[in-house]
């Protein structure tokens, strides 16, 4: 994901010298400065010449790279330059391939009002983004004046825009045209909020306007854009490798989330079979209720971390997770991840392990300075998606539900929903299967009903699949990355293994690709392996 607010130039690009490891991490913050667009009166420039002369100038910062000569280095600062080339590949494949400021309106979104549980958010947006959810309101002085300045370039963005939208990408156009829509209410929202504020007030009210205008020649445009959004097998296959650092080609991928769809079909029959007699789950029905079994999911689920020994605890973790019970929502209005949670308000708190990741970066960030910030283009997505999900089967391996058998059904409803959203971008980008027809194939292949057609999840992950390739795989790919990991880590240390050892050690490693930690953690490991 491209990172916010910059500088009006580059800064001189630094030739590794001695190529020492300390000589890093100044190259790397030269180089996310790079990365950054330059600002044209306060404005990012995504203009044609301006991008052109970014992907010309990369080439360089990539032979620079090369340059640093790793004879001596430990196998954490090898991996240190491993994720600085693949935000390399990133920008490289951005330029190439999805061109996101030429083909996808949601770029230009650059106002939201909840937070991602993700190091950095989903997707790639323009730089500048307004992240309403840092603010209280109502807004202190201080805090109006700044709200105004952030949301001053937006008109200028979406001018820019207009030119800069050349592709013929049809989905991405019409779904991004919803996308745009939605920033339109977040603003009207937001409207309300600041009425007593002149400077704000004024600023949202030209931000608004300028979406609202810029919804308009989306729509217009709308009909002349008939061309394919995915990027093809090929395209999929090297950013895999070269970005997202999975092991794995489409093919392999596709045969794995088939095989995962049917491995969590035929273990929710069976667990349905074995579990007949037993009433079924009742969702929460009130909001009292909500708060009352949330927090005491999340007392419980604490507890057994503990008593089990699965991690080291700190004393934060435990208020993360506090943190985001969220609100009560009724059942009419319920989507699919409700549906799961408001039947056992400890199940989900298992894949809640993204606001402990979120947490660790706050109360203990890494040592090293390039994974102290969030990781560029999602490339983290094998970690933290991956990992949270793999927290899902381990925490049933290791007896949280044993005393509620009706919740492992959740665990394989869980898993059949992901895989089937998987196979939805694999097609899309593959054989260019059209969104609306992903969402179908995803909604008809989760259990229950509950990823429903006419609600928001379906659409909204399809999207971001679609713009944002190897996402709605990583959740499974990163599961099945992890279980190998579980068994190579097992295998080297024999009795020595344990569960609190791993996370540990998986913990220490920062929120990098998971092949990655693999590598750091095993000699040789299976998660690093050629499978091509």
């Amino acid at each position: 994901m491209l990172l916010a607010a910059c500088a009006a130039t580059a800064p001189v690009q630094p030739t590794p010298s001695n190529k020492r490891y300390e000589d890093l991490a100044p190259f790397f913050s030269a180089w996310r400065a790079f990365q950054r667009p330059k600002l044209v009166d306060g404005v990012p420039d995504y203009t044609a010449g301006a991008m052109a002369a970014q992907h010309r100038d990369l080439a360089g910062w990539q032979h620079r790279l090369a340059a640093f000569d790793t004879t001596g280095w430990t196998a954490a600062q090898k991996i240190d330059l491993d994720i600085v080339r693949a935000e390399m590949n990133g920008l490289d494949f951005d330029h190439r391939v999805l061109m996101p400021w030429s083909r996808d309106p949601a770029f230009y979104v650059t106002v939201f009002d909840e937070q991602s549980d993700q190091p950095a958010r989903e997707g790639h947006q323009a730089s500048g983004a307004v992240e309403l959810w840092k603010r209280r309101f109502p807004l202190a002085a201080q805090d109006a004046t700044a709200l105004a300045a952030e949301l001053l370039p937006i008109p200028a963005l979406l001018d820019q825009a207009r030119k800069n939208l050349t592709g013929n990408a049809r989905d991405l156009w019409t779904s991004g045209t919803g996308s745009m829509k939605e920033q339109s209410a977040i603003l009207s929202a937001l409207a309300t909020k600041v009425a007593d504020r002149v400077e704000p007030s004024a600023a949202v009210k030209r931000a608004r306007e300028a979406t609202d205008a810029f919804v308009v020649w989306l729509e217009q445009q709308a009909p002349s854009k008939k061309g394919p959004s995915g990027i093809g097998k090929a395209n999929y296959d090297w950013y895999l490798a070269n970005v997202q650092l999975v092991p794995y080609t489409w093919s392999a991928e596709l045969l794995l989330m088939t095989r995962e769809l049917a491995r969590a079909r035929a273990s929710l029959a069976l667990e349905e079979e074995k579990n007949r007699g037993l009433p079924p789950l009742k969702p929460v029905a009130s909001a009292a209720e909500h708060g009352r079994r949330f927090n005491a999911g999340i007392t419980e689920y604490v507890a057994f971390l503990r008593e089990k020994k699965v991690l080291t605890l700190r004393d934060w973790m435990e208020p993360a997770l506090r943190a985001r019970i969220g609100h009560f929502t009724p059942g009419e209005q319920r989507e699919f991840f409700t549906e799961v949670d408001y039947r056992d308000p400890v199940m989900m708190r298992t894949h809640s392990y993204h606001w402990i990741d979120l947490a660790w970066i706050e109360h203990e960030p890494n040592s090293s300075p390039i994974r102290r910030e969030a990781l560029l283009y999602n490339i983290f997505n094998t970690r933290t998606e991956g990992f949270a999900t793999a927290m899902e089967e381990l925490m049933m391996q290791e007896g949280l539900f044993d005393e509620r058998p009706r919740s492992r059904e959740l665990i394989w409803i869980l898993v059949a929903q992901r895989a089937a959203r998987a196979l939805g971008e694999l097609h899309m980008h593959g054989d260019d299967l059209p969104l609306a027809e992903a969402a179908k194939l995803a909604s008809a292949h989760t259990p229950r009903g509950w990823l429903r057609l006419d609600g928001k999840t379906v659409w909204g992950e399809q999207q971001l699949y679609l713009r944002q390739p190897g996402y709605g795989t990583s959740y499974l790919v990163g599961k099945i990355l992890v279980d190998e990991l579980i068994a190579a880590r097992s295998q080297e240390l024999g009795n020595d293994f344990s569960l609190r050892r791993f996370m540990d050690e998986l913990n220490a490693t920062g929120l990098i690709p998971i092949t990655l930690v693999a590598k750091q953690l095993t000699t040789p490991s299976p998660a690093t392996a050629p499978r091509r």
